[in-house]
């Protein structure tokens, strides 16, 4: 169906403002919210092993989180481009830091995250009796028909997104609500249970068997919950294809923080009515282990069916975004020129999209512990996350009287405060695993000779 802004689109070349508040803020509930709140509770307690410091964690993330979406409102109400932190940073850092960015999400955070993501749907489907073949190994491959099923998804996503970002933001919009349904329907079942008890929630397990000191278990279930948090940020990458954008990304990236948080706390609540600190540390998974004791298995089936639904969800948000940086970057000649086509037909970055999707298939073919993989980059995304908050100084100070029209509350502190933390989650990370940090810090840096030869290749300065 032709638009206003889809022909403007074919005139111009560029991707089109054709996402609603709705659909922007189901880009940040729904990419947020995938397995991360029916399984970390689990490493959570074993990490603090009390409920009220598992709870601690989760408002503390949840505030850390909400103050980095604040800040993210006022620079993407402010530069609603296509690329999100690309263009904050090129903005505020120059060329090569904007390109350091891209190249991380590129090569390795983007396709690494899709691939982890499909291997794990096809490992919440496998809880299903009729799912089982996905662990059989494809006759004469040396792969299991898992892996195959991730590409198969991986590839259906990508196509419903090369239709365009309409489609796409609708389907996301859709599945979104139905994924919320689905999450207070799992709350629902669990409070209304007679065996459950608020007595729960004053459990913890044994001292002796906490692994972790005080500071750092804290610290561990910390990094779970932003870990559940992780994904607001992408709407940003977005931002060029958002209708009214000073007023609908403020909306999205805020609101849908709250959104979160009151879907992520109901949940964690609704666990620990059940179950009491040592079962939760215990299972795998919290949140079947909860609804099958309350509903027996086809509660327990009805929670991995939702489980794997958020999954779903979130694989398209990835997806959507993560196409989006290359893109950007060609455009400002940056990247190689054919990242930046827009498809004449269905108005999406085709290439960027055609491209994301076969380096996740090749991580899917080829590492069977690709998750080890993508640990190389976590650090990297705080990383960014911390630069990226940094450019509200610079921005406030470059522009003082510019208009705009969303001012995050709390300035300076509340950015002050989420630059320092990241900064602190960065150290504790890049600790905790230094041997991927430092290898995923040559794969960083591994971006200069690249751009280098792109800039030599395109005559940029």
């Amino acid at each position: 169906m032709s638009t206003p802004e889809i022909n403007q689109s074919a005139r111009t070349g560029e991707l089109p403002r054709v996402l609603g508040a709705g659909h922007a803020t189901a880009i940040v509930v729904g990419t947020i919210i995938g397995s991360g709140i029916f399984l970390v509770p689990s490493e959570m307690m074993q990490a603090v092993g009390s409920s009220w410091l598992v709870y601690l964690a989760w408002v503390v993330g949840g505030l850390l989180s909400l103050f980095g979406a604040m800040t993210y409102a006022e620079l993407s109400a402010m530069m609603p481009q296509t690329g999100g932190e690309y263009v904050y940073l090129r903005g505020a850092y120059g060329d090569t830091t904007a390109f350091l960015y891209m190249w991380t999400w590129f090569a390795v955070a983007k396709p690494a995250s899709i691939a982890a993501v499909t291997i794990g749907l096809a490992r919440t489907l496998g809880i299903f009796e009729s799912f089982h073949w996905l662990d059989a190994s494809v006759p004469g491959l040396p792969m299991l028909w898992s892996q195959v099923f991730a590409i198969a998804v991986t590839w259906l996503i990508t196509g419903i997104n090369y239709l365009g970002i309409k489609k796409a933001g609708d389907f996301q919009l859709v599945f979104t609500v139905l994924k919320a349904v689905l999450i207070l329907i799992v709350v629902g079942f669990c409070f209304a249970a007679s065996n459950g008890s608020w007595e729960n929630f004053a459990t913890n397990l044994p001292t002796g068997a906490l692994k972790m000191g005080p500071w750092t278990g804290f610290m561990a279930a910390l990094i779970a919950t932003l870990w559940a948090y992780d994904g607001w940020n992408d709407l940003t990458m977005v931002s060029g294809e958002v209708k009214r954008p000073e007023r609908n990304l403020p909306i999205a990236l805020i609101g849908g923080l709250f959104i979160v948080g009151a879907l992520f706390m109901l949940t964690n609540a609704a666990i620990q009515y059940v179950l009491p600190a040592s079962a939760i540390a215990a299972s795998p998974r919290p949140a079947v282990a909860a609804l099958l004791l309350v509903a027996g298995p086809r509660g327990a089936a009805f929670v991995a069916a939702a489980m794997a639904l958020s999954i779903f969800v979130t694989l398209n948000g990835t997806i959507m975004s993560g196409a989006r940086v290359p893109f950007a970057a060609a455009r400002d000649r940056l990247f190689f020129s054919g990242f930046g086509r827009v498809n004449p037909r269905f108005h999406s970055p085709s290439t960027s999209l055609l491209v994301q999707g076969l380096l996740a298939t090749v991580l899917l073919i080829f590492l069977k512990k690709f998750q080890e993989f993508f640990d190389l980059a976590i650090f990297a995304e705080w990383l960014f996350y911390m630069l990226t908050a940094t450019t509200i100084f610079i921005y406030r100070r470059r522009a003082q009287s510019a208009v705009r029209t969303f001012r995050m509350w709390g300035y300076p502190l509340l950015p002050a405060l989420f630059v320092a933390a990241s900064g602190v989650i960065l150290v504790f990370s890049y600790k905790s695993n230094l041997k991927a940090s430092l290898i995923g810090t040559a794969l960083i840096l591994l971006g200069l000779p690249v751009e280098w030869f792109v800039k030599r290749l395109y005559g940029a300065h």
